[in-house]
Order: structure tokens, then C-alpha cells, then sequence
């Protein structure tokens, strides 16, 4: 009979003190942003604004093939979710996409692996991924940020990704949205006529604002202005694009009353129907991942 092989000693120690220290940081953080072994199983439809959300909040991205798996037993594991195995992984780094600090060419890290209905994980040896990660606690080690966080490296999701992150690191990159400034309404000289701008509170304190411009027999229009100055040639987003996701999905639902407390309240009302002509061309923010 074939003697069944045994795990040495010392992969044991290294596994454990590797998930001792992600369980640290997990009991100290949201959940959020918990450091946990991640699943994969929506990478089949992901959409635009799911990648930014990974790329968006990740130090760390790179794209790599796994190596070594184990399989951790519940009482080196800790609490997994149900229908998941966790996982030891290596993997030998081909490429980094993100990561100032550069990264080790075999990276150590926890996953979720997600299991079949015979309860059986899936081939991951071999397997080309792309790692949304922060760095660990030790060199080679990195914690993957959500447990959706590794993805198929599929030629045309490698490239996205790429794309992704490639305005994310722009000079003129369009910042966060925290909330909502002040809303002033003009109205024009004939009934109907009228301005509405709406300036918007970022993360960095760049200035950005909404204008909409109604008129007489016409639609709506609406811009978008990064800057102090209104470009009187600026337009909407392009969906699909980072200032498109910014604004679909950082802006609010409905104008706050602080917003509008400088307003008559005819000019409030209008203001808060020109808003609602933003929100509608800009459609739904497009997040499909059920994982934070």
C-alpha cells in the first residue's frame, strides 16, 4: 500500500503563523476590509465597476501562476464560509501591475476556494489569476483584499484591468466622491430657461461640479467640470469610463437639504429635479459582487 504523504513540519509552522497573523488583523478591521482567504466565484460576469472596486482599494495588484496548494484542516482554518475550503497558496509572480514596493517573484497568501455541489474544489494548480492585494506581515506574504479578490487571468480581463488602472494612476485622474456642496438655480429670462450647478465634495479637495442647462423646446443637458472654471465645452461621462464610475456610483440619491438651504423653495425643487436628470443619465452604479 502506498504510504500517504505527511506535511512537513516546518510548511505546518509557516502556514500557521501566517493565518495567525491575517486573523489579527481581521478581528481588528470591518468586515469589509478583512484580510481573509478570497473566492472567486463571480468571475464569470464581472462587471466594469466590480474591477474598478477591486482596483480602486488595492496596493497591491498582480497577476500570477499558482503553484503549491494545501488544504488547511477546520482546526488550522478558522471560520470559513460555508461551501468554501481554505487554502494555503503559492504562487510564482509573472507580472506586477500595481505595487510601489515592488513584489517577492513567490507570493504566500489564504483563499477561500469554492466548492462544487459533491463538495469538491475546483483545478486551481497552474492556474493564471490576477491578485487584488495589500502586503503581509512578512516578505512573500500578501493579504488578498476581499474574499472576491482574485479573478481568472483571462487575456481580456488582464487587459481591462490594465485599463482600469491605468486611469486610476493618472495625473488627471478623477478624485473619490464624498458627498454633495452647495446647489445654486438661475433662472433665465423666459419661462422654462435655467442653470442649475451642483458642487461636489472629493476625498482630495478638487473642485468638481455638475451643471444642468435647461431651455425652452430642449432637453436637458448636463455636464461635468473638474476644475474651478465650467468648460462651457464640457459633456457627460462616457459609461464604462473612471469619471463615470466615480460619479455613478459616489453620488447620493437625492439632494441634501444643506444643499439647497441657500434656495427659494421653487429654486430647491428645481435644483432637486435637475440632480434627478444626472442620476438618470448616468444609470445604475453596475456593482454585481455580493463580497465587500
Amino acid at each position: 500500500m502506498k504510504k500517504k504523504s505527511t506535511m512537513p513540519l516546518r510548511t505546518l509552522t509557516l502556514i500557521c503563523l501566517i493565518f495567525a497573523a491575517q486573523s489579527r488583523i481581521s478581528a481588528a478591521q470591518p468586515d469589509s476590509d478583512r484580510m481573509v482567504a478570497q473566492s472567486s466565484e463571480r468571475v464569470a460576469g464581472l462587471s466594469y465597476t466590480d474591477i474598478a472596486d477591486l482596483a480602486d482599494a488595492a496596493p497591491l495588484v498582480a497577476q500570477a501562476r499558482i503553484g503549491n496548494i494545501i488544504k488547511l484542516k477546520p482546526g488550522q482554518a478558522g471560520a470559513v464560509q460555508p461551501g468554501h475550503q481554505r487554502v494555503y497558496v503559492e504562487a510564482n509572480v509573472g507580472a506586477l501591475i500595481r505595487g510601489e514596493g515592488g513584489i517577492s517573484p513567490t507570493v504566500r497568501y489564504l483563499y477561500d476556494a469554492p466548492l462544487d455541489a459533491r463538495g469538491k474544489m475546483p483545478k486551481l494548480k497552474k492556474a493564471q489569476v490576477i491578485l487584488f492585494a495589500r502586503p503581509g506581515g512578512r516578505p512573500g506574504e500578501i493579504q488578498l483584499i476581499a474574499r472576491d479578490a482574485q479573478i481568472l487571468a483571462t487575456p481580456a480581463e488582464t487587459e481591462r484591468v490594465k485599463a482600469i488602472l491605468s486611469e486610476l494612476v493618472a495625473v488627471d485622474a478623477p478624485p473619490r466622491i464624498v458627498g454633495l456642496g452647495d446647489a445654486f438655480h438661475v433662472a433665465g429670462t423666459i419661462a422654462g430657461e435655467g442653470e442649475t450647478q451642483i458642487f461636489l465634495r472629493t476625498e482630495n479637495g478638487d473642485p468638481v461640479s455638475l451643471s444642468i442647462l435647461r431651455r425652452p423646446g430642449q432637453q436637458p443637458r448636463w455636464a461635468v467640470a473638474l476644475g474651478e472654471i465650467v468648460d462651457e465645452a464640457a459633456r457627460p461621462p462616457a459609461p464604462g469610463s473612471l469619471l463615470w464610475y466615480r460619479l455613478a456610483c459616489g453620488l447620493p440619491d437625492a439632494l441634501p437639504a444643506r444643499s439647497v438651504r441657500a434656495l427659494s423653495p421653487q429654486d430647491a425643487e428645481l435644483a432637486r429635479a435637475d440632480y434627478r436628470i444626472v442620476l438618470d443619465a448616468l444609470g445604475p452604479c453596475g456593482r454585481t459582487r455580493t463580497v465587500r
